[in-house]
């Protein structure tokens, strides 16, 4: 799959397998970044009818609005509701999905949440708002967070070496600062970006990712030796290139510093204090627990559930579990400076030159658009796709989930999510603009996306992102 990298001015270029990024544009209004959809897998499928829910029927809904049921559509305060349900029933009407949730939030308080789609082929069960899903990338800004919180207590420096806690982890990690992992400009290669973690290639290997594959158990070092067996991108500092070794890194900082996992830190520093009852971030553990919508690679023999799975293949790059309403309680508390102190929480919005328009800073990225500047990071893994966003001021957050299933009209997905998107941050749906171009299979051997889902930019590739 082609798409772009940066260079080390920070510039966009195009390049190969090695490192991909869709193209971006900006509409009227809404400035969301609108990219064409990545996809591997996209030639393995055959011949794709829509998924309308089980068995060929219309996508069971659920709607809500400040978290009372409710079927019909209309404004409410400052929240398009009507917009907002037709947005999440488009993913799965038009867009493919077999399942989306969607939640806003205005500060801390929800205020319209909803589902379409089926929660399993199975049994025809309906998707619902307040279920579980997994959360990809998303997890890096709760890593990133007790990255912080350590600096405050003074037990790291953001400009320390890796080297000086992890010795010989990395090659040149005395050059590698805290800071350069975190927001990705220290050059090391991404694990995800080997052949090994080409499980959508084709048929084969992903069946044989589906039989086997999915049950295998990493280490973070495993994920490191895979990564430090390539040369870097370029020297640390020197440019931007998003990878996922980098966070993987900060998880063993993380038990270094601390003597517990980083998973352990994130329940008891974030996900204990804030009450969030659907947050959970497994270790090896393959089950989503609670209610959750069941994930799918379709096949030309029907679907196969992917939900169940080995999470270590994403670790502290990816591995998280949680819900819209606890995302957008956590951002809304990010945001507002409830979890870290002035002087962290600037830090942690200062982006990297580097990283161009995709103004990523420390496990953070920030969107602007027309009502609002907007921080938060997108993530999937297989069978999940999350967008996690708040407001700068704190008066909207927005979080949402899809399960991506039916692919084959990847414009209309594109225009699905767009509308999401832009429901979710501004109650409006996009500008009528031509829709993006379709992206054909990837070459052989062409990996993961390697960089986060933007706002407005629907991803569905690879192992982690």
């Amino acid at each position: 799959m082609t798409g772009t990298t940066r260079d080390q001015a920070g510039r966009a270029e195009r390049t190969g397998p090695e490192g991909r990024r869709g193209t971006g544009r900006r509409g009227r209004g809404l400035a969301v970044r609108a990219v064409a959809v990545a996809l591997a897998g996209a030639g393995l499928v055959g011949a794709l009818a829509p998924v309308a829910g089980a068995r060929g029927t219309e996508p069971a809904t659920t709607l809500s609005a400040a978290g009372d049921a409710t079927a019909a559509g209309g404004t409410t305060g400052r929240v398009d509701r009507s917009a907002l349900d037709a947005a999440v029933r488009g993913l799965v009407t038009k867009g493919g999905a077999s399942a989306t949730l969607g939640l806003v939030g205005e500060r801390g308080r929800t205020v319209w949440k909803g589902a379409a789609g089926t929660a399993d082929l199975a049994t025809g069960a309906p998707a619902s708002a307040d279920g579980r899903f997994r959360i990809g990338s998303v997890t890096k800004t709760f890593v990133a967070t007790v990255v912080l919180q350590l600096v405050a207590e003074h037990r790291i420096g953001l400009d320390d070496p890796v080297e000086s806690r992890l010795p010989g982890v990395v090659p040149n990690g005395g050059q590698i600062t805290v800071r350069q992992l975190l927001n990705h400009t220290s050059g090391l290669f991404n694990y995800t970006e080997d052949p090994s973690f080409s499980f959508e290639e084709n048929s084969d290997t992903l069946q044989r990712w589906l039989d086997t594959g999915r049950w295998h158990s990493y280490a973070p070092q495993d994920l490191v030796d895979i990564a430090t067996k390539y040369p870097p991108y370029f020297a640390p500092g020197q440019g931007w290139h998003y990878s996922n070794t980098n966070y993987v890194v900060v998880g063993m900082l993380i038990e270094r510093i601390t003597g517990r996992s980083w998973a352990d830190e994130v329940q008891r520093r974030i996900i204990r204090p804030l009450g969030l009852t659907g947050t959970s971030m497994p270790i090896n553990s393959p089950f989503v627990p609670g209610p959750h919508a069941h994930a799918y690679y379709k096949l030309a023999t029907g679907p196969a559930d992917v939900t169940l799975l080995d999470p270590s293949m994403a670790g502290a790059a990816g591995a998280g579990i949680s819900t819209t309403a606890d995302l957008t309680r956590f951002v809304s508390a990010l945001l507002g400076g409830r979890l870290l102190a002035p002087a962290q929480l600037a830090e942690m919005k200062r982006t990297s030159p580097q990283s161009g328009s995709m103004e990523y800073g420390l496990g953070l990225q920030r969107t602007p658009t027309a009502c609002g500047e907007y921080w938060g990071h997108g993530g999937g893994i297989p069978g999940y796709n999350t967008l996690m966003y708040g407001r700068s001021d704190g008066q909207r957050q927005f979080a949402a989930s899809l399960n991506p299933y039916d692919l084959s009209d990847l414009p209309a997905t594109n225009a699905a999510y767009e509308s999401l998107v832009a429901a979710g941050l501004c109650d409006t749906r996009p500008p009528a603009v031509a829709a993006p171009p379709a992206v054909a299979a990837p070459p052989a051997g062409a990996g993961p996306a390697a960089v986060p889902p933007a706002a407005g930019a629907f991803a569905a590739t690879g192992p982690v992102r």
